[in-house]
């Protein structure tokens, strides 16, 4: 009977339980992209706390695929020793660190990036914060190409794997959604052409880092949007990428527009609240043969523990939880298995825009009313 402690393998990465933190924004970064001893300490701390596999906030792989401020740039040589430092501060502690490589397309804003942002398409939608403009198809080769020196670079600076952000809204996921996809050349259309960037981002970054590198693909299983990518599109996406060999896909949900079912939902105070995805990762599970990772508002062992046992995903991911508690991997390993005691607030990610570095302010309150320290 499979096990959340148990130590598995995703390609030749071996990993010490199923625990994954899945990524999430630090804001830890200079304005240039370069990372810092803070996002390293945080990832360290991470590892310290035995999360099997930490996946980075979301790198761009182009400056004008930057979405806020100190979010980690993958674009550059320049960066190297301090990228390095943050696969090391993982590799100290004994975890795995997988490097997150994205392109925000149309959700950001001239204001942060210096320039009009590009999309598929110029269509104006919700998760739009201005009309973008739409990518020549030069551009789409230019952007397929620097996906997988973004890898490449990866690889180089010593992560153990990398994962393409295909979901949330972000540019891949905005090739794949009917209502932000609306060209008429090969990259629009059917599901089998909307998904023809993904494709080749995919071979793209695969062909830059080798077949016994590990390559993960964050996809939607559901927009949870009028008008965008549903889960039968979905699942013929996850079928593509499997046959291809991608070595795991961890599903998620939603955009920033999708309402009351974004990614990051907010009071997820009971278990039926818990698991919000599932449903979509199951489904998942059941059309692929790679392992599936499930995320979205999971908080209970008890619940984690028949996922896993259940084999309804292979893995499990969490980001708020682990921005409270660093160390809940070890807790429940070492047989504290109360609730994860994130309380879904989302405060968490203001510290973020104004002090450099989200943090739980929740925790920090009951720190300071209780007079101890950080």
């Amino acid at each position: 009977m499979r096990k959340v402690f148990d130590e598995t393998r995703i390609n030749r990465m071996v990993l010490q339980n199923r625990l994954v933190r899945s990524a999430t924004w630090e804001g830890m970064c200079g304005e240039d992209g370069r990372p810092g001893l803070k996002l390293a300490s945080c990832y360290g701390n991470l590892a310290r706390g035995r999360a099997g596999l930490i996946i980075t906030g979301y790198a761009y792989i182009r400056p004008d695929g930057k979405q806020l401020p100190g979010q980690m740039g993958i674009h550059t040589d320049s960066f190297a020793a301090e990228t390095k430092a943050l696969a090391d501060a993982v590799h100290r502690e004994g975890s795995k660190i997988c490097m997150q490589l994205v392109h925000v397309g149309g959700q950001t804003t001239s204001r942060v990036i210096g320039r009009q942002p590009v999309a598929p398409s110029a269509a104006k939608a919700e998760q739009f914060p201005e009309i973008p403009a739409p990518l020549s198809l030069q551009e789409v080769a230019e952007l397929v190409a620097l996906f997988g020196q973004g890898a490449a670079r990866a690889k180089e600076y010593g992560f153990d794997a990398v994962q393409l952000h295909a979901s949330h809204g972000y540019l891949i996921n905005q090739f794949l959604s009917p209502l932000t996809n609306r060209r008429n050349d090969n990259y629009g259309g059917d599901v089998e052409s909307r998904s023809r960037f993904l494709m080749e981002v995919y071979r793209s970054v695969r062909s830059a880092v080798g077949k016994d590198f590990p390559v993960l693909v964050k996809l939607n299983g559901s927009d949870n949007l009028e008008g965008g990518l549903e889960l039968e599109d979905a699942l013929y996406v996850a079928r593509l990428l499997d046959d291809e060999g991608v070595d795991a896909i961890e599903v998620s949900g939603g955009t920033s527009a999708s309402g009351d079912r974004t990614p990051v939902r907010q009071g997820i105070d009971t278990r039926e609240q818990e698991a919000y995805n599932l449903p979509l990762a199951y489904r998942i599970k059941n059309a692929v043969g790679c392992p599936v990772m499930v995320v979205g508002g999971l908080r209970s062992f008890e619940l984690v523990e028949g996922i896993i046992r259940r084999e309804e995903a292979d893995y499990v991911a969490m980001a708020r939880p682990f921005i409270r508690e660093p160390v809940l991997a070890r807790r429940w390993q070492e047989g504290d298995e109360a609730r994860a005691r994130c309380i879904s607030c989302n405060g968490c990610f203001k510290p973020g825009l104004k002090e450099g570095g989200i943090y739980c302010v929740v925790d920090r309150i009951e720190r300071e009313s209780r007079g101890t320290s950080l």
